[in-house]
């Protein structure tokens, strides 16, 4: 992929988006940023560390949204100057992308905006990778379309998809592993989203759930099918985090998933 820095690509290894939800401070994100690293180049897999500068899409007026986003963008790009990552961050808003991309090297467009064309011009306009998270609510064939806004107006900007499951029911979200397949066909690297498609979104307390304990299968199921990425969301201590906490993966269980991913991957590669 056409990422600053980003290393370990000859591997040949999936690569890994990981992070906090948030950006909750700046001793968190360092922490997280070095331990991840560490485990990543260990296992050559190439890494790009994720964390939002700032939350919009809350249910709850009082909900977490940041620690204000001058900050929290300054301690993501002392996050890549220090240990060397490309770092990503979610966009809202088309003039949010320009601001941003001062700090960071990858925009990332939220599953509920994949279809806002000024977000997606915006983003692009900046030259900086872009990564599109795909609706809940739409078929993977359907993402070609946001690849092409993109294109049209930076065909040097290197795209990269997101599937994050889709919306099942009222509360909940299943993921349909075609959508990997189907994504591939427009040429850019597909990311499985293994944290946000455990969500259990519009609970009656506001506050969304998640199922943690299912990360593993999907990470596995993707790497199966052939995703190109993976993201995981992680945290010292879930329970505590400011955002997101019921489907994120305890940073402690990180390394040992990852190892397990990094055999199916040869043996898949073995097969095929």
């Amino acid at each position: 992929m056409k990422v600053n820095q980003l290393k370990n690509q000859n591997s040949g290894n999936f690569f890994l988006i990981a992070g906090p939800c948030v950006v909750e401070g700046r001793e968190m994100a360092l922490e997280i940023a070095e331990k991840v690293k560490a485990i990543t180049d260990r296992l050559e897999i190439p890494y790009i560390f994720k964390a939002s500068y700032r939350k919009a899409n809350r249910t709850k007026l009082n909900s977490f949204t940041g620690i204000g986003d001058e900050l929290a963008l300054s301690i993501l790009k002392e996050v890549g100057e220090t240990f060397s990552l490309p770092t990503i961050t979610d966009i809202h808003e088309s003039d949010e992308a320009a601001l941003a991309a001062q700090y960071v090297d990858i925009l990332q467009i939220p599953a509920f905006l994949c279809r806002q064309t000024e977000l997606l011009v915006a983003a692009a306009q900046t030259g900086k990778a872009v990564n599109v998270k795909k609706g809940q609510f739409m078929h993977g064939s359907g993402m070609g379309f946001a690849v092409e806004k993109i294109n049209a107006v930076n065909p040097d900007v290197q795209v990269m998809l997101t599937d994050r499951g889709n919306s099942f029911g009222y509360s909940d979200i299943v993921v349909d592993y075609r959508n990997i397949v189907e994504m591939q066909t427009f040429n850019v690297p597909v990311v499985m989203d293994c944290t946000h498609s455990l969500q259990q979104p519009n609970q009656s307390s506001g506050v969304t759930g998640g199922n943690p304990a299912m990360i593993e299968t999907i990470a596995k199921a993707a790497i199966a099918v052939g995703a190109d990425g993976i993201f995981i969301e992680t945290h010292m201590n879930p329970s505590v985090a400011k955002s997101d906490g019921a489907n994120m993966l305890a940073l402690a269980q990180l390394e040992g998933l990852l190892e397990k991913l990094v055999r199916i991957q040869e043996v898949v590669k073995k097969n095929s």
